[in-house]
Formats: structure tokens, C-alpha cells, sequence
């Protein structure tokens, strides 16, 4: 580095551990000039037509598109994600850019009351700056999930990405900048973790959305809540996959593992918890146990290999504690719950079994290849079970008969449920979790909702009578 400040972005390829580059952070002074730039930014930003900066978010889902193998390769060499896997979350987040720059403009206008007398409406008008704290596992989708409908809104946004995919923070920043973004429109800032506080408390910024674990969203909400500022979280999940019968099996099992393993296990919507009933039990820990032995490690930039490493070194080991002292608590391993031999920070895909409340795989989040089955008698203590946990992100039901899964999804205490599909992700559904896998939604039009003010405009004649006033 030409920079003597210590760094805490670095590209360290994770199948192999070697570090390839590194950025240095900013700090004090070149903190404070990129905030004021994003609000002098969006003084101007606000102003242009709805429009315009909908066409920005349309011409940035067209240059992702044409960049589709460059994004997806450095996302690869980042955090470890699947080649086919990267590109698939390239075509995700540029649907979701498309998504706000079709649709966005509608979500924006003006929404007429049903009044007796004269004329009220609600405005949607921005709030301003907003700060974004960003994971690390899907790097393009988190960041455009937040991004989009709030530059469509007029709102002016500063990105704080994960320190470990600093290449695909610079690609991102030089995306909206291409697509003709104004200058301190889109902002992306190498920071530590220490200036995030400083950033909410400037009066500039008026929101902040962190999408992470749940020890830096309780930090952000604090930090936002003390300056009387909107804030909305993203945190942990241990999303349920519920089994009711033996129908299908074969596809379930396809789903279980589909919905595990994506990502290497490391998404917050991954399956996490597998509940299963009596008579499908036997056979489906039987089929899971057999996929989940096929996954072959290798490099993830290969189209053949088809488990990836974990995102680091310290995430993979974090994960091998886990089972292991989950193990040696009582459980059972079916299979897998070792370190693969090889350079990487790869773990074998693992299943266990058995596991009791007071256990850490009963309560911990397992971001990674491992996934717990429990068995259970009935739908009560199928949804009984599901329910007996501190997150509430998402979850999934499988059945033949859908009244049935349906009455079953409806019980289980989470903010998404989706019947007979793994816990998934598309533009016009809304996004988000209750108890502490956070509070508010994005995507769908839920999403331009959240950093907006819904400002009550309401018109009457000159004349009109004169009404108790209150407050």
C-alpha cells in the first residue's frame, strides 16, 4: 500500500488464503468531505424528475448486465461464492435495478386520500443522505437491494461494504458512476467500523440500513435511534424447513439441499433447522445425507466444483467450533463436521442430528454447510418447534395437501414463509424478518417505503370551516 493508515480491506481469496490486495480506510477529515458531498448531492438530486433518476437505475442494470463476467469473477475470488452461483446473483440484482426503474416512478407519486371535503394527498419525498452497511455474502444484491429504490426516491446513499469485497465495493461505485449517477449520488467509503457512528450522528444523514449480524445492527439501531433517525435491519436468521409428508420426497430433498447449500450455507434465508414428521424422517435424513456427500470441493472459479469454501479463514473455523462442541454436547453427526485437507477454508457439508435446547446448535445461527433435522410427531410440534427461536427471518413448509401447509405456514412466527420452495428472493416481493432478525422491508414497493416522508398535504377553500385543532 502507498497509504501507511492500516487497512481493513483486503481481497484474500479464500480457497486459498492468499491475500491479493489491499485498500486503506479513510478517516476524520475525508470522512466528513464525502458526507458533505452526498448532501450537497442530494439537494440537487432531489430536484431532478423521478424520471431521470429512474433512467440512472436503468442504464446501471444495463451496464451490470453487460459486465456480468467481470462482477461475477471478482465476487468468486472474494468471498469464495460458486461461479454459476455469482452470476446468477448478478442477474438478481440487475432485475432489481430494472425492478425500480420501471416501477419506481408509480411507487413515487402522490397517493390520493378519500376525503369528504377538498383535497388531501400523501407526497413520498426524500429524506436525504442515507448510510448503508453492508454484508459480505451476496455482495451485489445486498448493496442494489438497499440502493435502488432509494436513488429512484431522491434519497442519496453512502456504502460502507464488507472488508473483505472491497473490489466488488469499487465495481459497484464505478457502475452508477458510468451510468451517469451525479457525483455524491452513490458513495462508496472505506471506513472501519469506528467512523459508522460519527457518519449517523452527522446531521447530514438522515437514515441508516445495515443488513449483518446481530451485534452491529444493535449498534446502528442505538446509534440511529439516540439522533432520532430511521433505521431498518437486516440481521440473522435460522430459517425452518418444514416436512409434512413423504410425497415428493425426491424433490424436497433437492430443495433441502438447494436451499442449504446455496452460498455455502452463508445466507440468512438459508434453510437452517430441517423439522420433519415421523414418516418421512428416516428417508429424508437418508437422501439429504447422500447429496450432501456427492458436493465435491475444489476451486470455485471451476464450472466442475460444487462446494465453495467458506467466506475466511475465521468464519470457517467459527463454524467447525460449533458442531463440535454441539457434538460433544450430546448430538449426533450423520455426516461431514470436519475441516476438508486442503488449502481453503472448506468444511464438509454436515448433518446433524439429536440436538436438545441448551445445545449451540439449537439457538445459534450455522452460517455454513451443516444443517440440524429434527423429528417430530405432529404439525403442533412441528410449528411448536419452529417457533422456539429468537429469529424470524424466513422459512418453508412442504406438503401435498396445500390447506394443509398453508395453516401450518401461517403459525410459524416469521416475516417471510414460503410453501412448497425454499426461502427465496425476487424484486417485487418484500424482504425482512421480526423478533431479532431485525425490522422493515425491501424490494417491492414496501421497499421505497422505508427512508421516505409520506407527507400529509391537504387543501381546502378559502372558506371552509374551521375544525378543533390538536396535537
Amino acid at each position: 500500500m502507498s497509504d501507511q493508515r492500516k487497512s481493513s480491506f483486503a481481497t484474500v481469496n479464500p480457497a486459498t488464503g492468499e491475500t491479493l490486495a489491499e485498500f486503506p480506510a479513510i478517516e476524520g477529515e475525508e470522512v466528513d468531505a464525502a458526507v458533505d458531498l452526498a448532501g450537497r448531492a442530494f439537494s440537487a438530486w432531489r430536484k431532478h424528475p423521478v424520471s431521470d433518476r429512474a433512467a440512472v437505475v436503468g442504464r446501471a442494470a444495463a451496464l451490470m448486465k453487460e459486465r456480468k463476467e467481470e462482477l461475477a469473477q471478482t465476487m468468486t475470488l472474494e468471498m469464495g461464492k460458486l461461479i454459476s452461483e455469482a452470476r446468477g446473483e448478478v442477474d438478481l440484482a440487475a432485475s432489481i435495478l430494472e425492478y425500480y426503474a420501471e416501477h419506481g416512478p408509480d411507487f413515487a407519486a402522490d397517493e390520493p386520500l378519500d376525503v369528504a371535503e377538498g383535497e388531501a394527498y400523501l407526497s413520498c419525498e426524500p429524506l436525504g443522505v442515507l448510510l448503508g452497511v453492508m454484508p459480505w455474502n451476496f455482495p451485489l444484491y445486498q448493496v442494489v437491494r438497499f440502493a435502488a429504490p432509494n436513488l429512484v426516491l431522491g434519497n442519496t446513499v453512502l456504502v460502507k461494504h464488507a472488508g473483505i469485497c472491497p473490489q466488488s465495493a469499487l465495481a459497484l461505485e464505478a457502475l452508477f458512476r458510468d451510468a451517469q449517477a451525479p457525483e455524491g449520488v452513490y458513495t462508496n467509503l472505506f471506513v472501519s467500523h469506528d467512523e459508522i457512528s460519527r457518519i449517523i450522528d452527522s446531521p447530514v444523514v438522515r437514515g441508516a440500513s445495515l443488513t449483518g449480524s446481530e451485534a452491529a445492527g444493535a449498534q446502528v439501531a442505538e446509534r440511529a435511534g439516540r439522533n432520532m433517525k430511521p433505521s431498518l435491519l437486516e440481521l440473522g436468521g435460522s430459517d425452518v424447513f418444514i416436512v409434512l409428508d413423504r410425497e415428493g420426497l425426491e424433490r424436497t430433498i433437492g430443495a433441502a439441499v438447494a436451499g442449504r447449500m446455496a452460498n455455502t450455507g452463508q445466507s440468512c434465508v438459508a434453510a437452517k433447522r430441517f423439522i420433519v414428521l415421523d414418516e418421512a424422517y428416516d428417508d429424508f435424513v437418508d437422501g439429504l445425507r447422500r447429496a450432501f456427500e456427492e458436493l465435491r470441493p475444489g476451486d470455485p472459479a471451476d464450472e466442475a466444483t460444487t462446494l465453495g469454501p467458506l467466506s475466511s479463514e475465521q468464519a470457517a473455523s467459527d463454524l467447525a467450533d460449533q458442531i463440535r462442541e454441539t457434538v460433544d454436547q450430546g448430538a449426533e453427526l450423520v455426516t461431514g463436521g470436519h475441516r476438508i485437507d486442503r488449502p481453503g477454508a472448506f468444511i464438509e457439508p454436515t448433518i446433524i442430528t439429536g440436538v436438545k435446547p441448551g445445545m449451540r446448535a439449537y439457538a445459534e445461527e450455522l452460517f455454513g454447510p451443516a444443517a440440524v433435522v429434527y423429528r417430530v410427531a405432529d404439525d403442533d410440534e412441528a410449528v411448536a418447534l419452529a417457533n422456539d427461536s429468537q429469529y424470524g427471518l424466513g422459512g418453508s413448509v412442504f406438503g401435498a395437501d396445500l390447506e394443509r401447509a398453508r395453516r401450518v405456514a401461517e403459525r410459524v412466527e416469521t416475516g417471510m414463509v414460503w410453501v412448497n420452495h425454499p426461502t427465496s428472493t425476487q424484486p417485487d416481493l418484500p424482504f425482512g424478518g421480526i423478533k431479532r432478525s431485525g425490522y422493515g422491508r425491501e424490494l417491492s414497493k414496501l421497499g421505497m417505503r422505508e427512508f421516505v416522508n409520506r407527507k400529509l398535504v391537504r387543501i381546502l377553500a378559502p372558506d371552509a370551516e374551521l375544525r378543533a385543532i390538536a396535537g
